[in-house]
């Protein structure tokens, strides 16, 4: 019986078959997913339908599609071979990148053991983080490449995720002694009142994405201890006055809620030996009316600046629930209508 259907339907004369064979039993059933629940997530993004025959895998579609199921099938029992887990956003990458990431182009050292077999990999200490789409893939990389990267896109395409994990990464790597975290503390269209509590308790709502993507790649321990001696920092952007960041892994969230002026002090806080990422999303600016963005000046200004990475998400770049890229290109829609 069939995992799934074929959508959209295909004439008999382009169906063929391609056979897997898969020798491991039980990767097998954890590559097949609990009632098959992987198997069909492959036949609804990719348009084919899948047989199981003993240890081995039936693929029926046709020739692109049926290619690409057959090498993220290979690819997903190949994690599972090495000891790694498969879910559902493993998934999801795969298909997206179209089953396989390969890449030939020639790479530093210190970043040789993060790009393995063409795979793009992020290693912190609690999970291994890799990009789920092209996009992703080369923001990732030009945030090793280059001292100064912007992210720029929509809300749920990584951006500030993986600017965190590489951050941890080159950390716990040595090639950095202190991540620093900043984001301005403006008010996402609504008043807030004064809160209660000392500063950090004040500030702190506006910082938990922040927190809560440390808590995804550091042990719990070990992030109070590193934040106690001050090796990870989370602060509100105007804290960052009068430093010089040398040493550091420094991101700037929610840039668009800089102003002009802001945005130039933070990028002249870096000092030697630092990397600067700034993210942002222009579609999301929650400055009071009339005043211009930070993020859109740096854009015109510093977009053919040598040293500097522009890195752009569309709504394709959305890796949480399907439904909010299509949200996403609702309201774009409407805008451009």
């Amino acid at each position: 019986m069939a995992i799934g259907t074929l959508t959209p339907p295909v004439s008999p004369e382009e169906i063929h078959e391609t056979l897997l064979e898969f020798p491991d039993n039980r990767l097998l059933i954890d590559l097949c997913g609990e009632f098959d629940r992987n198997l069909a997530q492959v036949e609804h993004g990719l348009s084919v339908q899948i047989f199981r025959k003993g240890n081995h895998l039936a693929v029926i579609g046709d020739g692109e599609a049926r290619g690409q199921a057959a090498a993220v099938l290979q690819e997903l029992y190949a994690r599972l071979e090495a000891g790694r887990s498969v879910d559902a956003g493993d998934i999801d990458g795969l298909i997206r990148l179209g089953g396989s990431d390969k890449d030939t182009g020639a790479r530093d050292g210190d970043q040789m053991e993060l790009f393995q077999g063409g795979r793009v990999e992020i290693k912190t200490r609690k999970k291994t983080v890799e990009p789920r789409t092209e996009a992703q893939k080369a923001y990732v990389k030009s945030l090793f490449s280059n001292e100064l990267a912007f992210g720029i896109g929509p809300a749920g395409t990584g951006k500030t995720y993986l600017a965190v994990a590489v951050g941890v990464s080159m950390f716990i790597g040595g090639h950095v002694d202190k991540i620093i975290l900043s984001r301005p503390a403006v008010e996402a269209g609504e008043r807030l009142g004064f809160l209660p509590g000392d500063m950090k308790e004040k500030v702190d709502p506006y910082m938990q994405p922040l927190y809560d993507a440390l808590n995804d790649f550091l042990p719990g321990k070990q992030l109070a201890k590193l934040m106690e001696e001050k090796n990870i920092e989370i602060a509100p952007l105007a804290f960052m006055r009068g430093r010089t960041l040398s040493n550091a892994f420094v991101v700037l969230d929610e840039a668009q809620n800089a102003t002009t002026m802001q945005m130039k002090m933070f990028l002249t806080r870096l000092g030697e030996g630092s990397r600067m990422v700034i993210t942002g999303d222009r579609s999301q600016v929650d400055l009071p009316r009339g005043v211009q963005s930070g993020l859109q000046d740096a854009e015109r200004l510093l977009s053919t600046v040598q040293g500097i990475s522009f890195n752009y998400f569309t709504a394709k770049d959305v890796v949480r629930h399907p439904l909010v890229a299509r949200i996403i290109e609702a309201y774009d829609a409407d805008e451009a209508s």
